[in-house]
């Protein structure tokens, strides 16, 4: 008997692939909208070639099984687990940036001093709420630095509220060292200053 007209092929080879294509071709579409999402116009459509490529090899052999319901339970198992496996690939790679907002009661000076001896840039606003008075810290990141700076305001303010939300683009001298340092200023950008308060 051929092998391609056994049933092993018919009920666990072709469920299979087509399990595997549909894995494939979403998790590079969860990535395709993710990438859409943070700005990465170029990347999408050469993503979105490929995915509709894979999905229409796994949808053809559907079509040409379409009495074995064993294919329909391969598809949606591979549906769901190419979201998953997009979702932990897009983590992984932590592409694009985010702003984060801390909210402190306490004194965040340990908070800031460390900040500023990491190098990153943050401003700190004075405010009140309904707690009183309060700190506010905004800054920008890249979105692997997350991890490490949520990690620092637990432990220098434990009891600090904060949220991180997606940033789709930034100004480019926020995490360049393009800043001019006081002692290379030129002659005009001291003058002004003095200018303006007169």
């Amino acid at each position: 008997m051929d092998f391609f007209d056994s049933q092993l092929f018919t009920l666990v080879i072709i469920p299979l692939l087509i399990c595997l294509a549909r894995v494939v071709d979403v998790t590079i579409g969860t990535l395709r909208i993710i990438f859409i999402s943070k700005g990465l116009k170029h990347l999408a459509p050469v993503m979105g070639f490929f995915e509709v490529i894979i999905w229409l090899i796994a949808i053809g052999q559907i079509m040409q099984n379409l009495s074995n319901w064993v294919n329909y339970i391969a598809y949606g198992t591979g549906f769901a687990i190419g979201n998953y496996v997009g979702i932990m690939i897009e983590q992984k790679i932590s592409l694009g940036y985010v702003l984060v907002r801390i909210i402190t009661r306490r004194s965040a000076k340990n908070l800031i001093r460390w900040l500023e001896n990491s190098g990153r840039k943050f401003t700190i606003v004075d405010a009140r709420s309904d707690w009183g008075l309060v700190n506010i810290i905004y800054m920008p990141l890249k979105r692997k630095e997350v991890r490490e700076v949520v990690a620092k305001v637990k432990a220098f303010n434990p009891h600090a509220f904060y949220t991180v939300e997606d940033v789709r683009a930034v100004s480019g001298s926020t995490f360049k060292d393009d800043f001019v340092p006081p002692s290379k200023k030129n002659v005009w950008q001291s003058v002004v200053p003095l200018m303006k308060k007169k």
